[in-house]
Order: structure tokens, then C-alpha cells, then sequence
């Protein structure tokens, strides 16, 4: 089975055919990696949860697969603040943005989040792909062009698609083909995009955002990156990857997830205040998305309290991350060329992938399993996301359970 075989209906097939056939072989007892897809978490995440299988047994696993780097989803503070909120405005809104569904609260949010960045303001999206997808479908269109990374999100893809824009693609990384790009686009009247995400979340390596602004200020071009995976991480406050760069007065559009780093839902886009009101107006993720909860910004506060001060933890993060990546290396393992919380271990070779992943969370090691689309089948990997509540304890005993499996199967 190929994830494509049931994209599309064949001529002449009822519409929902090509469920019919997913079923049958996902019910077939053949391994199609999405084994591990779906588990149920018994507890709140932390390094070593109780999931659920889909059997119903509940066991023991050390979790190297949550985005919540810095534990921030279950600290006291940002619990306790979302808890007065819950009391004081209910667990919802009950209305989009632009009428009656924010608070005092959301603003103060939107200012911490602008003030972060050095911006005069910031727009919050209730959910982080319908951030991607409001910001460009809003300020892009058929007369534009947007200039992709190929290994940006699928959310800036699907906002790119969404817009109308001519689309340019360059391969992962290639600065030189970024350049050839925008040198054959130097004479046309077209404005210009070029959308990268700061963290790359299948490699974990951080764009080369100097040379893109250099870029992008000698052709007349716009820059937006998406940090989702930057936020409180990289950079030496953990202002992110345009910090890490020393260009953070240079992006024109800075978004970022609140479900990654800040342990919630959401999104942001922090920019000057007219294209803020722009996409206020013109954003339809934003117009026609009812507004974040108040206890998950009452909570959200609380975070960028800390991530202002660099208070969060990301020093201890560090730490773990350096731990993890430096014992995977040594065991043998293709981490390739990971500069954040994201640690890759390439596989190559799916038959092996899927059953790597099954036995490791069978075996207590939950990590995240990602292969096409989200990346070329022979570039299919296991993604490992450190915390930073992980003991020296867990880390080690985790590396010696995907060593031993590793070897199993030959990969190492």
C-alpha cells in the first residue's frame, strides 16, 4: 500500500471507493506504519506517560515523540492562570474574533507576542495550520509569487495552493537555488514571498535566514517564516531561529505555533500594525475561526512570561537535547544535521521503519514515525523530540532500547 493509492477516485468509481479500499488494508493485519497512529494518552504528558493501545492494554513509555519541549503544557503557573479564567470567562468564547469573542486577555496576549518579536503587533489564529493557511491566502494572490523550501510544513503549502500565487519551489537547504530562482523572476513587476520555516520540523536543522534576507532585500522580496519549532528553543535567548540568525529586525512576517514550545493550540503572526489590521480584515482562518478559549490564553500569558525572560528552562532543555543527540551519534545512529529539539534517526527504508516503531513502543520508547508525504521514502525516519524534564536516567535507558532495536533490524 502507498499513501497515494487512495488519494484520488478512479473514473467512473463511487465517491467513496478509495475508503473502502483503505480499510481493507488497514484491516488486512499487513504492517502499513500506522500502527503507533492514534495512541491514547492515559495521564497528562510528561517524560514517562501511560498510553493506551488500540487493544486496550495501558503501559509505561518514555515519551521522545510530544512537542511540549519545555513542559510548559503542565507547569503549576500556566495551569493555575488557566484555571482563574475557566472561573472568571468559561472554558469558551463562543464567537469568532471580530464580534464578541475576545478579551482583555487575548490582547494582552498579542502584545506579549508582539514585544517578543520587536513588532507593533500580532494577529492569534485559534489553530497553527489555519495560521499558515490565513496569512498567505490573505496576502498573497494570483498576480504574487511565493517562493517555497521544500520541506516547508505542509500548512505553508496548502496556504501557497490556496492564494492563487505562482509557486517556485527550491530544494531543502539550496541556497545557490534560491538565488537562480529569484535571479529569473529579477525583471518581473510580481511581488515576491519567500516562506521558510525557521526550524525544519522533519530534520531539525534551522534555515540559513542571514543569506535568505540578503536574498531578499537585493531582489525585492518579502520574508516570512514559520518558527514553529524555534519558539523558546534556538537562538541565545530563545527568541528563536531569526535570533539564532542575528536577523530578527529583518522578517517581514513572523509566525509561530502556540502548540509546539508554548504547550497549547494556536498560532500567531507578528508584523507591523497595518498588515496586522490587514489580516484582521482579510485573513479568513482568522474572520471565520471562532477565537482561542481564555483559560488556553489566560495559560498562554503565562508562558510568554517566562519565554520573555528566558526562564522557561531552555538551558536544562539543552542539556537533554545535547545528552540524547550525542549518545544516538555514538551508538551509530544518522542523526543528520539536527541544530534544535528535533533529533532524526534515519531509517531509509520503510518495511523496517514501521516495524522499528512498533517494537520500540511496545518496548517502552515512544517516538514519532514520518515518511511519505511528509518526507521521500528513502529519507523515512524515526523523530525524536527531547524534553526537558527527562531525567539522565530515561535518556540512557531510551538509547539503549532503540540501540538494541536498531541492531535488530541492521541499522545500525
Amino acid at each position: 500500500m502507498k499513501f497515494e493509492d487512495f488519494l484520488f477516485t478512479h473514473d467512473g468509481a463511487d465517491l467513496f471507493e478509495k475508503t473502502q479500499g483503505l480499510d481493507e488494508v488497514l484491516t488486512s493485519g499487513v504492517m502499513t506504519g500506522s500502527e503507533g497512529l492514534g495512541i491514547r494518552l492515559s495521564e497528562k504528558t510528561s517524560p514517562e506517560v501511560k498510553i493506551k493501545e488500540k487493544s486496550g492494554s495501558e503501559h509505561k513509555v518514555i515519551m521522545l515523540g510530544s512537542n511540549s519541549y519545555l513542559n510548559l503544557n503542565t507547569n503549576k503557573k500556566v495551569c493555575e492562570a488557566a484555571m482563574r479564567a475557566i472561573e472568571k470567562f468559561g472554558y469558551g468564547m463562543g464567537a469568532v474574533s471580530v464580534y464578541a469573542g475576545i478579551t482583555d486577555i487575548h490582547k494582552e496576549l498579542e502584545k506579549r507576542i508582539a514585544n517578543f518579536y520587536g513588532c507593533e503587533d500580532a494577529v492569534l489564529f485559534p489553530s497553527g495550520y489555519g495560521t499558515n493557511i490565513g496569512v498567505i491566502s490573505a496576502l498573497c494572490s494570483k498576480n504574487d509569487i511565493i517562493i517555497n523550501d521544500s520541506a516547508n510544513h505542509a500548512s505553508i503549502f496548502d496556504g501557497s495552493k490556496l492564494s492563487g500565487a505562482k509557486l517556485k519551489i527550491y530544494p531543502h537547504g539550496d541556497i545557490k537555488a534560491l538565488e537562480k530562482i529569484l535571479q529569473k523572476l529579477k525583471n518581473t513587476n510580481a511581488a515576491k514571498l519567500i516562506i521558510t520555516d525557521g526550524v525544519f520540523s522533519m530534520y531539525g536543522d534551522i534555515a540559513k535566514l542571514d543569506i535568505i534576507c540578503d536574498l531578499a532585500s537585493y531582489y525585492g522580496a518579502k520574508v516570512m517564516v514559520d518558527d514553529a519549532h524555534g519558539l523558546g528553543i534556538v537562538g541565545a535567548t530563545g527568541k528563536g531561529s531569526a535570533q539564532a540568525c542575528n536577523v530578527e529586525k529583518r522578517i517581514d512576517l513572523n509566525v509561530g505555533m502556540l502548540s509546539k514550545t508554548a504547550g497549547a493550540i494556536g498560532g500567531y503572526c507578528a508584523t507591523t500594525k497595518k498588515i496586522a489590521q490587514y489580516l484582521r480584515h482579510y485573513a479568513r482562518s482568522y474572520f471565520f475561526s471562532t477565537s482561542l478559549p481564555a483559560p488556553v490564553v489566560a495559560g498562554l500569558n503565562e508562558v510568554f512570561k517566562l519565554l520573555e525572560h528566558d526562564r522557561a528552562g531552555r538551558k536544562e532543555l539543552w542539556l537533554n537535547i545535547t545528552l540524547l543527540r550525542e549518545k544516538l551519534s555514538k551508538a551509530g545512529f544518522n542523526t543528520e544535521n539536527t541544530q534544535s529539539g528535533i533529533i532524526p534517526i534515519v531509517i531509509g527504508n520503510e518495511s523496517i521503519l514501521f516495524k522499528m516503531h512498533q517494537d520500540l513502543r511496545l518496548s517502552g520508547v515512544y517516538t514519532n514515525i514520518v515518511t511519505y508525504p511528509a518526507v521521500r521514502r528513502k529519507d523515512c525516519r524515526l523523530r525524536l523530540c527531547a524534553m526537558k524534564d527527562l531525567t539522565k536516567t530515561q535518556i540512557e535507558r531510551a538509547v539503549e532500547i532503540i540501540s538494541k532495536i536498531g541492531k535488530k533490524y541492521g541499522v545500525i
